[in-house]
């Protein structure tokens, strides 16, 4: 399918777009995918009257290929990630479990993909090594590439040595590593444990952090590095997170979901249950999965409405200014979710969007709410890994042409 979007100008009239230094009411302009610097003279126009417009959000840590495998039912939480792991092992002799890996690897990352993408997640880090699935042009969203990782130091047997990845990452991209996800003592000794292996540094992203004492976040902050808090999932297998308030004022601070199989649905699920705990504000966790999570992951395209900026954008109806108008809301609420200008999921007022990027949508259900979704995400066995998403039968098979109005300032 040839897209016509670089040949396209969209402005996005009278919407109401959320920018660092607050709310604007200025048109929005799109031209070849990316956020414009000034109005097209010739530009196809949506109004978007009391909507708000959000940079796609970035989840800075899943793992893409398990989120449709069952989590473990455990009795009571586990003191670190490794006995965690090692509870884990009987778990895929269990027929659901064996039947969900049994899924082609690639089509069960088009579904983590999938998941994000449904929950205006746009840009994703997988902590895992890279597949080719990802390389396809039609993949539901963009993805951290040119970084480096390990999994883990206590875990050596999966994933690249933690010190030779390290060294071959360079200084300039992040290098990612699960670390101190636990409550004892072998958790709150691998910081120390890594910055004597001389592999902290500004670069560094840990993903998890809940062994990290006081002085453990002084060392992390000093070395200008980051941690990616999953709260959900932290919750789930160890009882307990970290606290966030330090790391996230210095601005060393990101978000992710770890994926289904531990942590939360998705990242609006992820942010609800942080404000609902009241453990950050609204705005703390919109800058968690924008402008903070591009900033640590040195993605400088993304999480931000500036000129030159990728066109991700997350539209929803505007409930009262920025902060009650994402954290909280159902996925089934957004209006539309868009990547490089181009909607890929939406209600179904959209349709002309679509028609003029020469994106093909089908008529789906999410959550009981009608939408458009693009064509190539409605594989039948992608969208049945899906709960919740399900494709409408086309009784009449029939194509409707669009007249399409351009307009001319």
């Amino acid at each position: 399918m040839e897209l016509l979007q670089a040949a396209m100008d969209v402005t996005l009239c009278r919407a109401i777009t959320m920018a660092p230094d607050g709310l604007t009411r200025v048109p929005l302009p799109i031209r070849a995918g990316r956020i414009g610097s000034s109005l097209a003279a010739r530009a196809y126009r949506f109004d978007l009257r009391e909507h708000l417009i959000f940079p796609g959000l970035i989840n800075a840590h899943d793992h893409l290929h398990i989120n449709a495998v069952p989590p473990l039912d455990a009795g009571a939480p586990f003191p670190n990630s490794y006995a965690w792991i090692n509870a884990f092992q009987a778990h895929f002799e269990e027929p659901a479990v064996s039947a969900a890996l049994s899924v082609p690897k690639a089509l069960r990352m088009r579904h983590g993909a999938l998941k994000n993408l449904l929950a205006g997640t746009t840009c994703v880090a997988h902590h895992d090594p890279w597949h080719p699935a990802f390389d396809a042009s039609d993949f539901p969203v963009a993805l951290l590439r040119d970084y480096g990782w390990s999994y883990a130091l206590g875990w050596p047997e999966y994933g690249p040595p933690a010190q030779q990845s390290f060294a071959a990452t360079p200084a300039e991209r992040p290098w990612m590593i699960h670390l101190a996800e636990g409550t004892d003592v072998t958790a709150q000794a691998e910081l120390a444990q890594l910055d004597h292996m001389g592999c902290l540094a500004a670069n560094s992203v840990l993903i998890h952090g809940v062994g990290l004492r006081e002085q453990d976040v002084d060392r992390v902050i000093a070395a200008g590095a980051a941690v990616v808090w999953c709260a959900a999932s932290n919750r789930a297998l160890l009882g307990q997170s970290l606290d966030p308030r330090r790391l996230c004022e210095a601005g060393r601070l990101a978000l992710g979901t770890d994926s289904r199989l531990s942590g939360a649905r998705d990242l609006l699920e992820e942010m609800h249950g942080i404000a609902t705990r009241g453990e950050l504000n609204h705005k703390q966790l919109l800058e968690l999965v924008t402008t903070q999570a591009a900033r640590i992951l040195r993605l400088p395209l993304r999480g931000s409405l500036a000129p030159g900026s990728r066109a991700d954008l997350v539209i929803v109806e505007d409930r009262g200014g920025e902060e009650q108008s994402l954290v909280g809301i159902q996925r089934s609420h957004i209006r539309a979710v868009v990547r490089d200008g181009i909607p890929w999921i939406a209600d179904p007022d959209f349709a002309e969007w679509f028609a003029i990027t020469g994106m093909d949508p089908v008529p789906v259900m999410l959550d009981g709410r009608p939408k458009l979704m693009a064509r190539s995400l409605a594989e039948p066995a992608l969208v049945a890994l899906e709960p919740g998403l399900e494709l409408i039968p086309d009784r009449s098979e029939r194509k409707h042409d669009l007249a399409i109005e351009v307009q001319c300032s």
